[in-house]
């Protein structure tokens, strides 16, 4: 069925199968939610808020979130917010999207409420409905929202549906607004590639205020009529307690994640014979291909490696199932909108050229939000540039080979992280592992890499370079190895390698 706004979406469930679950917990019924955002969409409009209206949304995780991004994004733009921003970020965040409502989690202690208040945004509480299906809620007023003219009712195709910012490493977070079409696009799309049906069950580990949570596990599974079971966050101590509980066919989640599970999985023998997971999905960040074969080793199920960003309302290309070629180290053939490589000039490389990848298609964000210089660097002729460096071969095929932000530039020598990455984690002591650009004073940024040992094995400094050494060229090998109990990571699990050496308080 063509659908193009979340409303639209909504009515491919069957009335009383399940959409939005929780362990422990009755699941909503398709019919429950489409009743939900119908009754969410009345009370914005009676409270003042209608479609275009920026609604901020502070909710733990759990299926609440889920069901109150999809509920709120039926009739209002939904802005989602990680409920472990300090006060300063609320400020900042509340203030630049130009919120008219905070929706917070009732009950919830959090620093928002204040900064709300301060700023002078209604705040309408979430009242979650524990004695009724997961995911059940109420919106409750503290006060009442200033009178101003609504488009009332269902939000349309061209509606903004979501806004998000971007991570921000470099410079200022920009917003990335995703129409209702462009949301659509992404579900469709990301349904196709794992030929998902009403039968499936997504186990959802993913934090609901990011892109991949929201998209991938969340409103795809509502698109094909399936289900999804919103787990409080990633545990990987309960993982294996909810892949018995839940029966999932499958999950998505960020490679830390797996590799967290991986770490449970020698103890979990049996819970593993017992699954019914027909594939696992990865994205947001580089899989390694050691990673990647443990994982198909443990579960015995494919796990297709998918690529994705903000901008294109999450997944841009993704390895496919079987019986088509899954490519450990690719992240796959595109899945949604075309994809090309881009020289500096604006021209389009042939097959096997190393380039900028560049997208475009109908779920592709249509522009940063007042923003014209970003605009301005970020299209040419129609395509949208990611920023990350990569080749397509032949068959089409994308090998990511870095993100040009984070290229090493060492001298003139240009370096991906990602292939020294590789080199340290065949060592077998080692777990994890992030190489990084370190100041130098001559040659402008050098090789380091940060690594967690695995459990009970031990590795010294000389040793890993040494390794390196046997397989890189020179220029290559990493001149400082930093041994840590743990890599700095974001929000959303994902290892934070651009800012790294100033974090750890490194110099060359």
């Amino acid at each position: 069925m063509a659908y193009a706004t979340i409303e639209q979406l909504l009515a491919n469930g069957a009335e009383a199968a399940p959409a939005i679950g929780a362990p422990e917990r009755a699941a909503l019924s398709h019919g429950g939610l489409r009743a939900l955002a119908a009754a969410t969409v009345k009370r914005l409009n009676a409270l003042g808020i209608g479609r275009n209206d920026r609604v901020a949304i502070v909710c733990s995780n759990g299926p609440e979130m889920a069901a109150s991004f999809v509920a709120i994004g039926a009739g209002a733009t939904t802005a989602p917010l990680n409920p472990a921003y300090r006060a300063d970020e609320y400020e900042f965040y509340l203030t630049d999207l130009k919120a008219k409502a905070l929706v917070i989690e009732a009950g919830l202690d959090n620093p928002a409420i204040a900064v709300a208040t301060k700023l002078g945004v209604p705040i309408v509480d979430l009242v979650p409905q524990r004695d009724r299906p997961a995911g059940s809620f109420t919106l409750e007023p503290r006060g009442t929202i200033a009178a101003s003219k609504i488009e009332p009712g269902f939000a349309q195709a061209d509606d903004v549906a979501l806004v998000l910012h971007t991570s921000g490493t470099t410079s200022r977070p920009k917003i990335v607004p995703l129409s209702q079409s462009n949301i659509c696009a992404s579900a469709r799309h990301i349904g196709a590639t794992l030929k998902l049906t009403p039968a499936d069950v997504c186990l959802n580990i993913m934090p609901l205020f990011h892109i991949h949570g929201l998209i991938a596990a969340v409103l795809s599974s509502l698109a094909a009529g399936a289900s999804v079971v919103c787990t409080p966050g990633f545990n990987a101590l309960k993982f294996f307690a909810w892949l018995d509980e839940v029966r999932p066919t499958w999950y998505t989640a960020v490679p830390t994640m797996h590799q967290a599970i991986l770490g449970r999985a020698p103890r979990n023998e049996e819970s593993i014979k017992r699954n019914r997971l027909r594939f696992i999905r990865s994205s947001s960040s580089s899989l390694a291909p050691q990673v990647l074969e443990d994982l198909e080793k443990t579960f015995s199920v494919p796990v297709l490696e998918a690529y994705g960003m903000t901008e294109a309302s999450h997944q841009m290309a993704s390895n496919p199932l079987p019986p088509a070629a899954r490519r450990p180290g690719s992240v796959g053939i595109a899945a949604g909108p075309e994809i090309a490589i881009m020289d500096e000039g604006g021209g389009l490389l042939p097959p096997d050229a190393v380039g900028e990848i560049v997208i475009r298609g109908p779920n592709v964000t249509r522009g940063y939000e007042n923003n014209p210089k970003a605009n301005e660097s970020a299209f040419t002729a129609g395509w949208f540039r990611t920023g990350d460096q990569g080749v397509l071969d032949k068959a089409g095929y994308l090998t990511l080979t870095g993100r040009l932000k984070e290229l090493i530039n060492r001298g003139g020598e240009k370096i991906s992280p990602r292939e020294v990455d590789e080199i340290l984690l065949d060592h077998p002591s080692v777990e994890q592992a992030l190489t990084f650009a370190l100041p130098h004073d001559k040659l402008g940024e050098e090789v380091a890499a940060a690594v967690v040992l695995r459990e009970g094995k031990q590795a010294e400094e000389r040793e890993l370079r040494d390794f390196c050494a046997r397989r890189l060229a020179d220029f290559k090998v990493p001149r400082k190895i930093v041994f840590l109990a743990e890599i700095p990571k974001g929000a959303t699990g994902k290892l934070m390698r651009i800012g790294l050496a100033e974090k750890l308080g490194l110099k060359a």
